[in-house]
This record gives C-alpha cells, structure tokens and sequence, in this order.
C-alpha cells in the first residue's frame, strides 16, 4: 500500500482518524514517515508469532485516552486483529476479522472470534461507552452485497452462519452505516478479487463496515465508498461524524 501511493493519499486526505488491517508488518519494519506521520500518534497491534500476517494500525490526530489490544480472549489474541481506541465520546474498533477460508477449522476460529467480538462490545456498551467499529469483516451481509450472490452461497464470505452473525450485530441496534445512509444502492463494493482483474468489472464484494451503536445514529453525518483508490484489493471508507 505505502509503495503504490496509497498511503500518502490517506496521509493528504488528513482525517481526524484512519485505521489500516492487514498491516503485516511490525512497527519497526516500517519506514519513518509510515510508522509517525506528522501531527499523528499511532498504534499498532500484529501477530505474536506468524510474522508478515494479519495485523491493524489506528493514526490519530486527536490522542486517545487509551488504546487497548484484543478482546480478553487469549486463544483468539494472538494474530493482532484488533485495537481500540478510547476517546471521549466513543470507543473506536479496528478489526480485522478471520477469513474462514481454508477448512473448516478456520471457519471455527472465525465464528468464535464473532461472538467473541460481539460479546466484547456488548460488554463495552453496558458501561456506557458509545460504540463504533470498523474495519474488514470479511463477509458480505445481504445479496445486494456481492456482485454474485448465487455463485457464492455456498463458499465462506457469504455462508448461512457467517451472515446470520451480521444479523446478529444488528438485531443488537449497530447501525450499518452505508446502509443506514443508502438502504437500496447497489454495485457499491468495497473487495475486489485482483488475480481475476475483477475491479475493471466491477465484480466485488461489500465486507468492509462501520457500525455504530444507536446512541450515535444523531452523529453519524455522512459515508463514503472511495472506490476510485487503489493500492490493495480493498478501498477505503470515509465516516464524517458530528
């Protein structure tokens, strides 16, 4: 992402906040300029042991009160999936969450990481904290989500049990951002399959989110699909909050 440019866009486009997922990489294998970009404090959480996997970075303008790692689940705290940042008025959550690809005992490790997840927020919630996470899913919730529904319904990113926990998160009164803002648009992605040039056709998949909890839904102003950047499979989101 840093060598195609990407980064420097993030950097132009200055926001209060970003978040990155799937870093692979340990703060010192970063070059100066992407481990402290001027006028952020960054953060970064990555695998305890498998080098070059999985891994997420908050950069922000405004310094959290804390920033903390996981979710309290030492058997799912160890591949870097998560930061969260507290501020005054919420708590920030960067996932990356589990691709369930690659048997069956991946799809296992992502479900529980789900409801470990869920649980965790929910608990956040209970005191009080008013909740938004972000971040790569890693599953489209609805058909209007993915270019190909029925091609896709039995393989892992659109399985019956991955998008019921979507279901889940909302039964629970997160709010889909996008959706909150645009209920019916369709052919808005966010992943885009590179080895079958699928972004020229636009053949992608909507698995990257932010939810809120309710008691912000006043707040939330404004989302965007920058679809037009590139630099990874996937392209950033724009959250404009009050």
């Amino acid at each position: 992402m840093h060598k195609k440019g990407a980064f420097d866009w993030l950097v132009k486009e200055n926001p209060d906040i970003f978040c990155l997922q799937e870093t692979k990489a340990t703060p010192d294998q970063l070059p100066p300029e992407v481990r402290n970009p001027d006028g952020y404090a960054s953060y970064f959480s990555h695998p305890k042991e498998k080098k070059g996997y999985s891994g997420v970075a908050i950069y922000s303008h405004i310094k959290p009160i804390m920033v903390t790692e996981g979710i309290g689940k030492p058997e799912l705290d160890d591949e870097g999936r998560i930061l969260s940042a507290h501020f005054k008025d919420f708590v920030l959550l960067n996932v990356y969450f589990p691709n369930g690809g690659g048997g069956p005992e991946r799809l296992d490790y992502k479900l529980r990481y789900y409801d470990a997840f869920l649980s965790y927020i929910e608990r956040l919630k209970r005191e009080g904290k008013h909740i938004i996470f972000t971040g790569d899913v890693n599953t489209a919730h609805t058909e209007i989500d993915l270019a190909r529904p029925k091609e896709n319904a039995q393989n892992t990113g659109f399985l019956p049990i991955e998008r019921a926990w979507l279901d889940k998160v909302v039964s629970k009164g997160y709010i889909d951002v996008f959706r909150h803002f645009y209920p019916d648009t369709k052919d808005a992605y966010t992943y885009w399959d590179m080895k079958t040039f699928a972004r020229a056709r636009n053949v992608g998949w909507r698995i990257d989110y932010f939810f809120a909890s309710p008691d912000l839904q006043k707040r939330l102003k404004s989302i965007h699909i920058n679809s037009d950047i590139e630099g990874s499979d996937h392209c950033p989101l724009t959250l404009t909050i009050g």
